[in-house]
């Protein structure tokens, strides 16, 4: 075998950290984005926040200094020192090596939310009102420090948890760690659960609910159906309560109506809500028989590089290695944000293009459409397309939607143009808004009637769809009264 050396000139792309920076920018959402620029405005004193105040120190002198950076750059790029100006944006955001995720700010929250409906909320008011009620009572310390425990172990609900813990050991664990006898901890527990809200601190629904008909004294059916049947009443087998009650269907049906009125989360209403609020990215306005897509630039910090800094360069030379770093480094970031800015511009631009029956007629309208759809039209990779339209919402005629919410798989419709799955999914939650609630249609039934409108797909397709939009399946439906 003979070794032998080869010399190769290969072009490549070298993930500097300014890329990596212009990446992260584009994947964030506005609230993310908006945060990152003002730690950057914190951090970097060559920037400043152009709605803060003007620069008063531009004129021919400022030229002048800039050109001398002009110069140094480019001597520190004939020294291999620097990046260049103008780089391919395009070529870096197709890079496949760049799909690494971006951590997000949103915490343990659900998302999805998304999708954009869902709410964050604490406990605390609840615990300060039980706490407020047993500073009215007589307790010894040991019984206090056990209700404490107890309080504290509250989820937003209102129910008794501990982690790990069986249902029938809290109480035990519990007495343990606050030095009390376990059966006078069972007292205890009785006495918060009946403090108000009426059934807190209960360590299951079947508990929940007992203490609240015991409390509010209903008749023993009431508190035997609970005890015994709670299982048939979830599922609405009535005719196997009235069997074991003993008693005819329309009394069973008034107890079922009388339960349906207790609180099942008593926690429910010292909830403290605080909406997610959403800021669109972009505009999509309706101008006669054209839309047009502007972006959103309302609340972000308008970044410009600050002649204050500019001219401390110039009067003190010492400073001017530092100076130069930060003046590099925020160029870049402006540069940045302004191509994300028309990135998403453009991106939505084309959804618009794409989508316009949606817009012009609504819901029923929207088309079947893939990321390589608008990749294709506006000449990017699909792992771009992604990364714009995460975390982003658009503002409408026809309301907010996160641009994800454009893309959707096709439904074939015989000989007639596919369905996009969100018209199909709205056409099953019409179907459903529409039924008599005493004989809902079974999955089957809407099959049917999908088909009647040439919409062609599974029962089990109707199932999961029907799960997505959280509707029930029609047994649970069905009203008996």
């Amino acid at each position: 075998m003979q070794l032998k050396q080869d010399i190769k000139l290969t072009q490549g792309l070298t993930m500097t950290p300014q890329l990596q920076q212009a990446i992260r920018l584009l994947q964030m959402s506005r609230l993310e984005l908006t945060e990152t620029l003002q730690k950057e405005l914190l951090e970097n004193p060559v920037l400043e926040d152009s709605l803060e105040g003007r620069d008063t120190r531009e004129g021919p002198e400022m030229a002048t200094l800039e050109a001398q950076i002009a110069e140094d750059d480019r001597r520190l790029v004939d020294e291999g020192q620097a990046q260049k100006d103008d780089i391919d944006w395009e070529r870096y955001l197709e890079n496949h090596s760049l799909q690494a995720p971006v951590p997000t700010m949103r915490g343990g929250r659900d998302d999805e939310l998304p999708g954009h409906e869902n709410l964050a909320g604490s406990a605390s008011g609840l615990v300060e009102h039980l706490c407020w009620q047993l500073q009215m009572g007589d307790y010894a310390e040991d019984e206090l420090r056990f209700a404490s425990l107890v309080i504290g172990n509250l989820d937003e609900a209102g129910y008794l948890r501990l982690d790990g813990v069986p249902e029938e050991e809290i109480v035990p664990t519990l007495a343990e760690e606050a030095g009390l006898d376990p059966e006078d901890a069972e007292e205890v527990l009785k006495l918060i659960q009946r403090l108000d809200p009426v059934g807190v601190a209960a360590r299951s629904l079947r508990e929940c609910l007992l203490i609240q008909a015991q409390v509010y004294g209903f008749d023993d059916l009431v508190v035997r159906t609970i005890s015994d049947h709670l299982g048939d009443l979830e599922r609405r087998n009535y005719p196997a309560i009235a069997r074991a009650l003993g008693v005819e269907l329309e009394e069973v049906y008034d107890i079922a109506r009388t339960i349906a009125d207790f609180e099942p989360r008593p926690g429910r209403n010292f909830l403290t809500e605080e909406p997610r609020y959403i800021t669109p990215d972009v505009y999509v306005h309706r101008v006669g028989d054209e839309y047009i897509v502007t972006a959103n630039d309302d609340g972000m910090p308008r970044l410009k590089i600050s002649g204050f800094y500019r001219a401390a360069m110039a009067d003190n030379p010492n400073a001017r290695e530092y100076i130069q770093d930060k003046l590099r480094t925020a160029q870049w970031l402006i540069r940045s944000i302004e191509q994300r800015r028309k990135t998403i511009t453009r991106v939505t631009e084309c959804i618009v293009e794409k989508q316009r029956d949606f817009f012009d007629h609504g819901i029923e309208h929207l088309k079947p459409m893939i990321l390589r759809d608008i990749a294709e039209a506006v000449d990017m990779h699909e792992s771009t397309i992604s990364r714009v339209t995460s975390n982003k919402y658009v503002h409408t005629p026809r309301g907010i939607f996160e641009l994800k919410f454009f893309f959707n798989s096709a439904i074939k419709r015989g000989n007639q143009e596919d369905i996009a799955s969100e018209s199909v999914k709205q056409a099953i939650k019409k179907i459903v808004d529409e039924e008599d609630p005493k004989r809902p249609y079974s999955d089957q039934a809407i099959v049917e009637l999908l088909a009647q409108r040439d919409i062609h797909i599974a029962r089990r397709t109707v199932a999961k769809y029907r799960d997505m939009l959280g509707i029930l399946s029609s047994s649970k439906r069905k009203k008996y009264f």
